[in-house]
């Protein structure tokens, strides 16, 4: 089957599929065919009706889950602990052996799912913004955040590409030199000559440009 390339859809618009007990969900996985992670939702009719079912993930493959209330109040029971939370809120469930079970404390309540194996390798970004802010006002902790997230993605030209800036920006020419000549290398071939552009117009890497 060909792949679509984005789609948008309301949860209303994805039906939902009764049971079992007073559960319905939204398979909102299958309605998007997403291979990178379980997703799906869940909406409460009536208040007591359940909008995570009584489970564990402890079977194979052993899913981390991540639940978020999107509308009303649900109370969570997680291996006997009761926990009351509203809409913003975030469960995540680390341990798949955990029994998790969640009836709504509203009609309405509706709670998103979030689940895969713990196997998820993140994007070099995830450093890259958080240290982003900090150049300037704290740039020790900016390289902090940058040297952990290379020893977590050590073949990310993204994070090299930033301590390039943080060097610069510190005045270690070499260090800085060496940093971008590494995100240089880590790239596909294809795309070396548009991240050469890039960093030859970036205004932290000015001294750099006549070596790059």
């Amino acid at each position: 089957m060909r792949r679509m390339r984005y789609a948008v859809a309301q949860i209303d618009e994805i039906e939902a599929v009764p049971g079992p007990g007073t559960l319905r969900w939204h398979p909102v996985r299958a309605h998007f065919d997403v291979r990178a992670f379980g997703c799906n939702a869940y909406t409460a009719a009536a208040a007591g009706d359940d909008v995570v079912e009584p489970h564990d993930e402890a079977g194979d493959p052993g899913h981390e889950e991540l639940y978020f209330v999107h509308t009303g109040r649900a109370r969570f029971r997680l291996d006997g602990e009761e926990i009351e939370v509203g809409p913003g809120t975030y469960i995540f469930v680390g341990d798949p052996g955990v029994h998790r079970h969640a009836v709504a404390l509203e009609a309405g309540t509706t709670v998103l799912a979030f689940g895969a194996p713990p196997t998820f390798e993140p994007s070099g970004w995830e450093w890259t913004f958080r240290a982003e802010c900090l150049h300037e006002t704290d740039p020790s902790q900016a390289r902090a955040i940058l040297e952990a997230g290379a020893r977590e993605r050590p073949f990310s030209a993204n994070i090299q590409y930033a301590l390039a800036r943080l060097e610069a920006r510190q005045n270690r020419h070499a260090a800085a030199l060496a940093a971008a000549r590494r995100a240089l290398a880590l790239v596909p071939d294809e795309q070396r000559d548009q991240l050469r552009a890039d960093m030859r117009e970036h205004h932290a890497l000015t001294a750099l440009r006549d070596e790059l």
